[in-house]
């Protein structure tokens, strides 16, 4: 059987998005590996998202909480909100009690990614606060660590992204993720696919 790879995020303008599509692909790249997309439920008010000019959600479909034990391999996306993950995506964890309760994630690979809106914005405090969600579940963090070589040390451009797992930066939300930044989250997913995999078969 495949391995199954969740890359479930949150995403209010498409930046979060755009890395997870790219996560997939690099999953789906290493053969034996099922990458699906999913998105977590909104929890502001219509009304609320048009003040903010968010753009209306994509087809991906939302994911309810339990449907993570199907996984063998989760990867979680968010944007920042004051140097920590959204409320929408803490809001999903929030609600997986049960899953805790029965110690169904245990084991499984877990990874992530995220967009800030400056370089001072979060882009390692939001790993290191999501860290603890997959700590209290039990779940084995696959950070990208240095793997993807000279990547990891530009200087010349502006780049998101750290050890933790790939990152963009949007700015005012008119700056989409880099050629750079999408090459960082096609190797992230790759990477974490090859381990899932791995894990999975026992080796």
């Amino acid at each position: 059987m495949a391995t199954k790879v969740y890359i479930t995020y949150y995403s209010m303008y498409g930046h979060v998005e755009r890395l997870a599509e790219e996560i997939r692909s690099g999953a789906n790249s290493v053969e034996g590996v099922e990458a699906t997309l999913w998105q977590v439920p909104e929890t502001l008010p219509e009304e609320v998202l048009q003040k903010m000019n968010a753009p209306p959600k994509s087809e991906v479909p939302v994911l309810d909480p339990a449907q993570l034990a199907e996984a063998d391999g989760l990867i979680f996306g968010f944007p920042t909100r004051f140097g920590m993950m959204a409320a929408q995506f803490k809001a999903f964890l929030d609600a997986t009690g049960g899953l805790w309760r029965s110690q169904q994630l245990a084991g499984k690979p877990a990874g992530i990614f995220f967009s800030t809106g400056s370089q001072g914005g979060g882009q390692e405090t939001t790993a290191l606060t999501a860290i603890t969600q997959l700590a209290h579940h039990g779940m084995i963090f696959v950070p990208i660590g240095y793997t993807f070589g000279g990547g990891m040390f530009e200087m010349e451009q502006v780049k998101g992204g750290s050890p933790y797992g790939a990152g963009t930066y949007a700015g005012d939300g008119s700056r989409q993720p880099s050629k750079l930044e999408l090459e960082q989250a096609f190797h992230q997913g790759k990477y974490f696919a090859g381990i899932a995999k791995k894990l999975k078969a026992g080796l």
